[in-house]
């Protein structure tokens, strides 16, 4: 009787499913016809084609369908000024060519050019797709919360920069978000390019972002992998904060002005094959104590720091507020004027296995010619933790006073205050090649991707080969 049950059990999950297959249609619109009332109608499985033109208002989707064009862009979505442009209401939900603009600019109503909020029946909303779109407006352009293996990819995001960038929306926003994917997507001009709060196990890559506060941005977020993304024009490429268990490897940044990369109370996480180029102050926006840092590190511990190139950085790397049992090596930096800023009263050792770290400013030899050079460099000294504590002094560095300080710590270095040490100074900075990078574990198509995005890219990481 068990087994008879459990067999009518399956024929009507059988039967269910090929129905729902049999019942799905293809629809086909103009923008004479009524959307919202098409997608009232809609069945599961549905695929609802918008012919050319505008489609005027905010739209619900409550059913499982695809929603899309022919061709990129050329149905158009407007909001009019207000609300959400697409409310995705259900799962296995796709939203694909669409141009999508207009929306509204209430963040604290949460408008987005595409929205989906909340559980349903206390799960999280699977199988969302969102690809291939334009999305144009003040608020946020992609808002996911409360969803579980979706992929937003091959999108264009574009905010509003007559906006302040406190006023501007996120441009992909997930929240509460677990095994999901991102990915070659081009984000411009809205507050923080992919914005990622309390998500777990997903990947985040080959994105290309500009002109924004932050290029990705991670809040109390665990088990992520963020790579070969590409970030230029921004104040921060990567904010990366409260979090751990994060792998951050092969990503770019040019011309940030406050930070490459920026760890806040960060642990367990592995930092690799990163380059960061060209972080420096903007001179009309130079205070006392704002200088470009290429990483810095804030109340974190407990990470790896390897075979990054940090090139042309007012501050190579800070480190602050306990962050320490940090395993740094293997890494270059290249032309900054301080290459290292170390607040603590405690020693480091940045090698690790007889391999130290590149610096451009080390003077040694190397008689053994192993490529290691042959006298420990160390970044800092007392009078560089003077400056440090009291930033007036920079005033009269260059006195003869200041240089014969240096010249006792350096006769009688038992007077040296605890700081960062380098056994083992590479003579040449190590070449970073492709296939040093993770490879994707999920298949990519890049046949959608915009062309200025491939030049970007292809720019960025030939410039980080040949360095």
């Amino acid at each position: 009787m068990l087994l008879f049950k459990k067999s009518l059990a399956i024929l009507f999950i059988i039967s269910s499913f090929y129905a729902q297959q049999v019942s799905a249609q293809e629809i086909q619109l103009s923008p004479a016809d009524d959307l919202q009332q098409a997608l009232n109608n809609s069945q599961n499985g549905d695929v609802i084609t918008l012919g050319p033109g505008s489609y005027f208002g905010n739209f619900i989707i409550s059913n499982q369908v695809t929603l899309r064009s022919n061709n990129k862009g050329e149905a158009i979505i407007d909001s009019q000024g207000k609300g959400h442009g697409l409310w995705l209401k259900n799962s296995q939900i796709t939203i694909e060519n669409l141009t999508i603009t207009n929306w509204g600019h209430d963040l604290t109503d949460q408008n987005s050019g595409i929205y989906s909020h909340g559980k349903i029946d206390n799960n999280k909303v699977p199988s969302l797709t969102i690809r291939n779109n334009i999305l144009i407006g003040d608020g946020f352009g992609i808002w996911l919360n409360q969803a579980d293996k979706a992929i937003i990819s091959h999108n264009r995001v574009k905010g509003n920069l007559t906006l302040r960038s406190a006023d501007r929306g996120n441009g992909i926003q997930v929240a509460n978000v677990t095994n999901s994917h991102v990915f070659l997507n081009e984000v411009s001009e809205t507050r923080d390019g992919v914005y990622v709060i309390s998500s777990q196990n997903n990947i985040i890559e080959q994105n290309t972002m500009h002109h924004l506060r932050y290029g990705i941005h991670y809040m109390y977020s665990y088990d992520n992998t963020v790579k070969n993304n590409t970030a230029y024009d921004t104040r921060a490429g990567y904010a990366l904060m409260s979090s751990r268990r994060l792998t951050i490897t092969g990503n770019k940044t040019t011309n940030s002005e406050d930070y490459g990369f920026l760890l806040n109370f960060i642990t367990q996480s592995t930092f690799s094959h990163n380059y960061v180029k060209n972080v420096w102050t903007k001179p009309e926006n130079k205070v006392l104590g704002r200088d470009g840092k290429g990483l810095f590190v804030y109340n974190s511990g407990y990470n790896t720091v390897k075979h990054n190139i940090i090139d042309t950085a007012e501050i190579g790397i800070h480190l602050t507020a306990g962050s320490e049992n940090i395993k740094i090596f293997g890494n270059s930096f290249i032309n900054n004027p301080t290459q290292v800023k170390y607040v603590s009263n405690k020693k480091q050792e940045w090698s690790k296995d007889g391999r130290g770290n590149y610096w451009s400013n080390y003077l040694g030899w190397d008689m053994g010619n192993d490529g290691i050079g042959d006298t420990i460099f160390e970044p800092n000294d007392g009078i560089d933790k003077l400056v440090w504590q009291y930033p007036e002094m920079k005033m009269i560095m260059d006195s003869p006073a200041i240089l014969i300080l240096r010249w006792v710590q350096r006769q009688f270095p038992v007077l040296k205050p605890p700081g960062v040490k380098d056994s083992f100074p590479l003579m040449s900075a190590p070449s970073l090649t492709k296939n040093e990078q993770a490879a994707t574990p999920l298949a990519v198509t890049t046949s959608t991707f915009t062309k200025s995005n491939s030049a970007q890219s292809a720019n960025t990481t030939s410039a980080s080969l040949k360095e």
